[in-house]
C-alpha cells in the first residue's frame, strides 16, 4: 500500500509487533499515512512480513489503544481521524507537568532540567 513500507528486523532487540507499531506511528506523523487510509488486513501483512498473524494482530490492537487506527469490523483497519494520538497525549502530559511544576513553585529552568534528565539528554 502506498505510504506504508513496513519491514521487520529479526535481529533487533525490539519485538516485531512493536517494530510494526512504531513504523505505523512514524508513517502517520510524517504524513505518509493520513486519516482514512486503509491498512492491510492482519493476514495479508503477516504474509508480507512473514510473521504470525497474532503478531500483526497484537500491533493493530496496540495501535487501536493508542488511537492511531480504528477497526471497522469486516471493513478493515483505517488510520483514525484523530491523527497522531501519541503526540497529542505527550503534549497534554507536558502541559499538566508544567502546570504542576508552576503550582509547586519550581522554576521553569529547573523543570526543564528535570525533563531533560528524564529523557536522558543531560542538562
Amino acid at each position: 500500500m502506498p505510504g506504508l513500507n513496513l519491514a521487520v528486523d529479526a535481529m533487533s532487540a525490539t519485538p516485531p509487533y512493536e517494530q510494526i507499531r512504531m513504523q505505523v506511528i512514524d508513517a502517520v506523523r510524517s504524513g505518509a499515512l493520513i486519516p482514512g487510509d486503509k491498512l492491510p488486513t492482519v493476514r495479508r501483512l503477516a504474509e508480507d512480513l512473514r510473521l504470525a498473524p497474532n503478531t500483526v494482530a497484537r500491533s493493530y490492537r496496540a495501535l487501536e489503544q493508542d488511537e492511531v487506527i480504528e477497526t471497522r469490523g469486516r471493513l478493515g483497519s483505517f488510520v483514525a481521524a484523530t491523527g497522531d494520538a501519541p503526540h497529542r497525549q505527550v503534549q497534554l502530559a507536558a502541559v499538566a507537568y508544567s502546570d504542576r511544576a508552576r503550582s509547586w513553585g519550581v522554576a521553569p529552568e529547573e523543570a526543564l532540567a528535570i525533563v531533560r534528565a528524564a529523557l536522558g539528554l543531560g542538562s
